[in-house]
């Protein structure tokens, strides 16, 4: 295990408290994984059997190249059968271990630590209900010290993966030197319901399967992944729920098809760009930073329109969120981890240096916007 000594916090002044402690929580590893098979657009319409032009269009236009699904099985004619809400349960539990076992173990190999160092474990999903939760399963699954503290979050959507963020990072910052993780699987194969409507069309031809973890340590000495170098410093969060448009992001209760279903008005773009210069402002206020300071923007893949409205209502350019459009392309919108893709292709990347500013942004279901300001 590699470790770096920790240099004093920077001082943000009307800062909130994480910023103001000694040694504010710092990302010390990342780590994806998908479920096994991946679809173009036109692979997904055929398996779904549908022919509607104006529904295929949608698929065809969402800029996006293949997403990862784990479609239901083929009936006799080769169509796919839709499944029960049990099966569709089953599928949710499956998918999310698998899944958050690999990215989980992928996360702890970068940040150079072992499962036994672990010492809280946060779950975050959306796309099925567990109970025991999903960090139960996975402690027991792999064989995790059974005293890790741990806590899930269920049921925020596409946003909740920062919210974890700011629950996880508290709990850091309190426990200096204790390694925590935060963990976002979605099985968003287990969340669909197989029609020609055009209100299932906009969810089916943006969500994908993927989950992704964060490895956070507070304190003097931190660890490090390959080369000893960690992540960078959580400094800032600020939040935003828009509760004119309440309803405009939900996950119910689909009586003709017997089974949960979610629905996203179209006007969400509109309505998260109007409101992203507000949330981003507040998170700067008092940092003495402006929009232009930030080097590195990562924000959740939540779909075309949705990145396009964030782009020109911050004045973006298109490399700045090349990252968040890469994601969209080739995984589709992986709903509360997507954002955690982005930092792994920019760690990948390897161009962040000490001393840059990040901003990491994501949407969802409230209508809600939460960010987070870090420094490597």
């Amino acid at each position: 295990m590699s470790v770096t000594v920790e240099p004093p916090a920077i001082e943000l002044p009307e800062a909130d408290a994480l910023a103001q402690t000694p040694f504010p929580a710092r990302i010390a590893g990342v780590g994806t994984a998908t479920s096994a098979t991946s679809f173009s657009q036109r692979e997904v319409l055929d398996a779904m059997g549908i022919t509607e032009p104006k529904v295929r269009s949608v698929f065809q236009n969402s800029a996006i190249e293949r997403r990862f699904l784990t479609l239901p099985p083929r009936a006799e004619d080769g169509r796919r059968v839709p499944e029960s809400q049990g099966d569709l349960l089953d599928k949710h539990r499956r998918l999310a271990v698998e899944m958050g076992g690999r990215a989980l173990a992928a996360c702890l190999e970068r940040a150079g630590a072992k499962p036994s160092d672990l010492g809280h474990l946060c779950c975050v999903t959306s796309t099925g209900f567990l109970t025991p939760g999903l960090s139960a399963l996975l402690i027991r699954e792999l064989g995790i010290d059974p005293h890790c503290s741990r806590s899930d979050i269920v049921g925020m959507g596409c946003n909740a993966g920062l919210n974890a963020l700011g629950v996880v990072a508290g709990w850091a910052a309190a426990h200096p030197g204790r390694l925590a993780v935060v963990l976002c699987a979605e099985a968003c194969s287990a969340a669909y319901a197989i029609d020609s409507t055009m209100r299932t069309a906009v969810v089916n031809s943006l969500f994908a399967d993927g989950a992704a973890a964060l490895a956070l340590v507070a304190g003097p000495h931190v660890l490090g992944g390959p080369g000893g170098r960690p992540g960078p410093r959580i400094l800032k969060f600020s939040s935003l729920i828009i509760t004119d448009a309440l309803d405009a992001m939900r996950y119910d209760w689909d009586r003709a098809q017997d089974r949960f279903s979610f629905f996203l008005d179209p006007q969400i773009p509109y309505v998260v760009g109007a409101h992203a210069e507000v949330v981003v402002d507040r998170l700067l206020n008092g940092t003495r930073l402006r929009r232009s300071d930030i080097r590195h923007w990562l924000v959740h893949s939540g779909g075309k329109k949705v990145i396009d409205a964030v782009v020109i209502n911050l004045g973006l350019s298109r490399h700045d969120v090349r990252h968040t459009t890469g994601v969209l392309r080739d995984y589709g919108n992986v709903s509360s981890g997507s954002f955690l893709f982005s930092y792994d292709r920019l760690v990948e990347e390897d161009v962040a240096r000490p001393g840059e500013y990040g901003v990491l942004m994501t949407m969802g279901p409230g209508s809600t916007i939460e960010t987070a300001l870090v420094q490597w």
